[in-house]
């Protein structure tokens, strides 16, 4: 227990320490998957959606011209007062909760949908979130989860986990889309849709935006510098005169239904 407690502080200090690059961040908030999600999920005017660990609010955002109400929640309150700041005057129907993935203050089968995008990989206990999400979707309703995902073979996925956790403390583990089905299945969740991806990333942006100081962006660039060629084929590291200029993941998008 004190171990997951240690996990969300170590989340909140971090997102509170860099939610401005957050809000503003390219990748997140000009992803390709954004603009998949209005035509994956069919989205109503009247739903009730939530949109958990929100960080930036960028999924809020999209979707919230198509259904009556957002509800965007995140664990961090400077992130959520972040994202709050950016998108209020353009966005009314969005409600900022601050609330933790793994204990939604919901009742039972409040929402028609519930979105997730590039944050599983920071909670504790997934499987509890899961369980969450299956919970507060009224029957019927539709869960859409973006993240990235570790690598089916067992070097690849702990090589994966380092490095991210290298990077960025807060980080706990990215699954495997095997781990995922899993997780869903016990939670009673239908898969409908789902869609891997590579997706770049510009090494000193991607490093630099949770890094602490010159040391640590360091030891995470010796990281990829020093892997064995099977790693670093794998997540295309591309390095020149010395120095690590982009790198590649594996970006899991999958669509349920309860």
């Amino acid at each position: 227990m004190h171990q997951q407690d240690d996990s969300k502080e170590a989340v909140k200090q971090q997102f509170a320490q860099h939610a401005e690059k957050y809000v503003a961040s390219e990748s997140h908030a000009k992803g390709g998957d954004l603009v998949l999600l209005a035509e994956w999920l069919h989205p109503h005017s009247t739903w009730v959606m939530l949109d958990v660990a929100t960080g930036g609010g960028h999924v809020a955002k999209t979707l919230s011209p198509y259904v009556g109400h957002v509800f965007a929640t995140d664990l961090t309150p400077r992130m959520l007062t972040r994202a709050a700041e950016h998108l209020r005057p353009e966005h009314p129907n969005i409600w900022y909760v601050v609330a933790d993935a793994e204990a939604l203050p919901f009742l039972d089968e409040t929402f028609d949908a519930v979105t997730c995008r590039i944050a599983p990989h920071h909670f504790p206990r997934p499987e509890q979130f899961v369980r969450e999400v299956a919970r507060v979707l009224k029957p019927g309703g539709r869960f859409l989860m973006i993240d990235n995902v570790a690598p089916a073979g067992k070097q690849l996925d702990l090589f994966m986990n380092k490095v991210e956790k290298a990077r960025d403390e807060s980080h706990v583990r990215c699954l495997s889309i095997e781990e995922w089905r899993g997780l869903f299945t016990a939670a009673g969740l239908t898969e409908r849709r789902e869609s891997l991806r590579r997706k770049t990333y510009d090494f000193p942006v991607w490093v630099a935006r949770m890094a602490r100081d010159t040391k640590q962006i360091e030891a995470v660039e010796t990281l990829l510098i020093d892997a064995a060629d099977e790693m670093k084929q794998y997540f295309a590291v591309k390095i020149q005169d010395g120095k690590v200029i982009s790198l590649q993941v594996d970006e899991w998008m999958v669509l349920l239904e309860k």
